[in-house]
Order: structure tokens, then sequence, then C-alpha cells
């Protein structure tokens, strides 16, 4: 029997299991729910469970034959501050909470590998499941790896995974290199001298500066970056204000940028200050610029040669060639799963959840992780093992 046929007898259960941790939607650093649910159950299937790292984290290991080496796979089980809309029996009881990305079915894939390994240990080394908390955004990659992660649970290599819209359904699409962008968000408080609407000239008007400055953002990426580089820069909110007859003596601007070379983020970030420094002059106005104010940057997240090419192996074995696009277009979103990858080699790879007008558009109200891709991730997990551990 093939790895996806057995997982396949799994899938009842593991899509109970991603139904429940839909239902109970916890956010960053707040998933103790959560964990007690998937530590019990790794508890259940024999596996040596550690909770905490991270504040909520949860790392449970399995060993088998007499190997030295040691992988790890990572899940993240937080959910989104989204407001779900689906009407269905597993929707969130967590109102203004919701499973919004799919964590809940990564959670369900990693336990379900987790299950069959424990019952089938046809391996030779370590294994160790991590379960991370806090990715959307609040890097808890970065608070578990701070905990001692890799001191506590050494790996030679770290695996993740995503599910992906518009992927064929159980596909699999990878590639060496950047798979995901850095990024970095930035605030601009701009300080001018309030007066009435009606005499401008008293006054120095932060508006009108940032208006000029938010213009002026615009030509970094068509300017100063190299064509051959990807990149944006957005902004995203605008504070200025209170009524309608007084020229404001503050505007407040926040963006985000991202792109896929660290060499590129340097110079975005070097660049937004000269901006900003400049259009204070032009408008005898003065400014605060911070980088990352409320959350941590993301790096890139950089795919190493040789655990790519066993990931594509474990992939290619399960799906065969043709359900493994090894040419994905990177994406411009961002992964907390970089900062293992900046300690460990390792690989990222995106499942296909199928296409994006069928409920699997990502960060959107009316998502829902499709349950037909279950034991294929699962397996897929198995299979990764099996291939990296012999």
């Amino acid at each position: 029997m093939s790895k996806l046929s057995a997982l396949q007898a799994l899938h009842p259960q593991m899509q109970e299991w991603r139904q429940h941790l839909h239902r109970y939607p916890e956010t960053a650093f707040e998933e103790t729910q959560t964990a007690h649910y998937i530590a019990g159950l790794l508890q259940s299937f024999g596996l040596q469970v550690h909770q905490g790292l991270g504040k909520t984290g949860v790392v449970a290991t399995l060993s088998a034959g007499q190997g030295g080496k040691a992988i790890a796979l990572r899940a993240d089980m937080d959910a989104l501050f989204i407001q779900e809309q689906n009407h269905f029996a597993h929707k969130s009881c967590h109102d203004g909470k919701m499973h919004a990305c799919g964590h809940d079915g990564h959670c369900a894939m990693l336990l379900g590998a987790a299950r069959y390994l424990s019952e089938h240990p046809d391996f030779n080394g370590t294994v160790h499941f991590i379960f991370q908390p806090a990715e959307e955004g609040r890097a808890g990659a970065q608070q578990m790896i701070a905990d001692g992660l890799f001191e506590k649970f050494p790996a030679d290599m770290v695996f993740g995974l995503h599910n992906f819209p518009d992927i064929p359904q159980g596909h699999f699409a990878v590639k060496t290199g950047a798979m995901m962008a850095a990024l970095d968000c930035f605030e601009i408080h701009l300080q001018g001298q309030a007066t009435h609407a009606a005499m401008p000239h008293l006054g120095s008007d932060a508006i009108v500066a940032g208006a000029h400055l938010i213009t002026a953002l615009q030509t970094i990426v068509s300017r100063t970056v190299n064509p051959s580089d990807s990149a944006v820069v957005s902004i995203t909110q605008i504070h200025a204000g209170q009524t309608w007859n007084a020229i404001p003596e503050s505007t407040v601007l926040r963006g985000t940028y991202r792109c896929f070379n660290p060499a590129v983020q340097t110079r975005i970030a070097e660049k937004i200050r000269q901006l900003v420094d400049a259009t204070c002059q032009a408008f005898d106005v003065t400014a605060t610029l911070v980088f990352n104010p409320e959350n941590p940057g993301y790096p890139v997240t950089i795919n190493a040669d040789a655990p790519t090419a066993l990931a594509v192996k474990a992939a290619t074995a399960l799906v065969g060639s043709e359900g493994v696009d090894l040419q994905p277009t990177p994406s411009m979103g961002s992964e907390d799963f970089a900062f293992m990858l900046q300690e460990k080699p390792g690989c990222y790879l995106w499942i296909g959840n199928g296409s994006s007008a069928n409920s699997c558009l990502l960060h959107n109200p009316h998502y829902d992780f499709n349950d037909a891709i279950l034991p294929v991730g699962a397996a897929y997990w198995v299979e990764l093992v099996t291939t990296v551990l012999v």
C-alpha cells in the first residue's frame, strides 16, 4: 500500500482535527487551547511532547533506528483577526477571529504524518514536529528560536509548507532561492505648524508634505531598484486632521515594502529615510520615522539547494513530476518560517489548494481549507521523512 493510500485511511480523522481547530481559532501567542489540543493528540500517538517555546509552541519528537540525523517539520497554529462569513457547521465560534489562511489544515496534515510515522517508524533518525504560534505578523518562529528551539531540538534541516490558491489541488510548487518576500513596515510622523485653513501661509502644512512624500515614495521602485529586482512600496494608512477649517499640526503615514533581495531591502530603507529628510526640508516640517514599530520585519524566505532537492524528490515520488511545478513565481507575501531558514538549511513549498474562486483565497472571510488535500500533505511529510532519514 502506498503512503498516500495509507494516509487516505486517516482522512476522516484529519478532517475532524482540522475542523475542530477551525471552529476554535486563536490568534498570536494566545493559542493555549490549540496547543493543548495538539499536544494531547501527539501524546496519544506516543510521542515525546514539549510545550512553552514561543509562549504557546508545541514540539514533539519521534526517533527510529540508529541514525544520528535529525530533521524538523513545521506547521503554524495561529488564526487571523477576521470576522468569518461562512455558515457551515465548523465556522468560527470566536467573534472576530478565524482560520483564514489554512493553518488549521497545516496542523492537521502534520498531525496525520506524526500519527502515521508513530505507527510505521520506517526511517532512521529523529523527527521533530514543530507547531508554531504567531506566524501572522508576530514572528512566532523568531520567538521559538530565541527560546532555544534548535538547541533543545537539534536538526540538520528544517521544512515547512503552505497551502496556496490557484495551484491545482494536491499539486506542489517549489524552487531553490527566494520563495517568499521580505516584509518591513514603516511609520512616518510629520510635524508641522497648525493654522487656520484660510491662512495657510502662517503655518507649515504636514498634509501637503505628506502628499508629496507619498508620491516620492512611489519612485523608489521605479527609479532606485534595479528593474531586474522585484519590489513593492505601499502606503496603507493616512491619518490627519479633525475639522474642516483648520490645517492640522501633524500627519501620520504608514506603509510596507517587500522584496526578494536582502540588499534591496536595505536600499529601500535608506531611500525612505532620504526622501523623508528631503521632504521635511522642502516643506519646513519635521519627521519621526520608525521601521517595524509594532512587529519585527520578516526576512526573505530562501530555500537551500540540497533540502529543496530532497523536497522535490519526495513530492515527485508522491504525485509524479507532472504534479510538481519547479518554476513557480515567488510570492510577494511573507513568511516567518524565513527565520528558521536563517538558522538551518531547509525548504518551504506550496501545496495546491485549488482555485481561488472556490473559497480558497487566503485572508478572505469566506476562506476554508480544502480538506481533500489533507492526505496529500500528510503523505508528503511522511515521504520526506523516509527520503531524508534513510
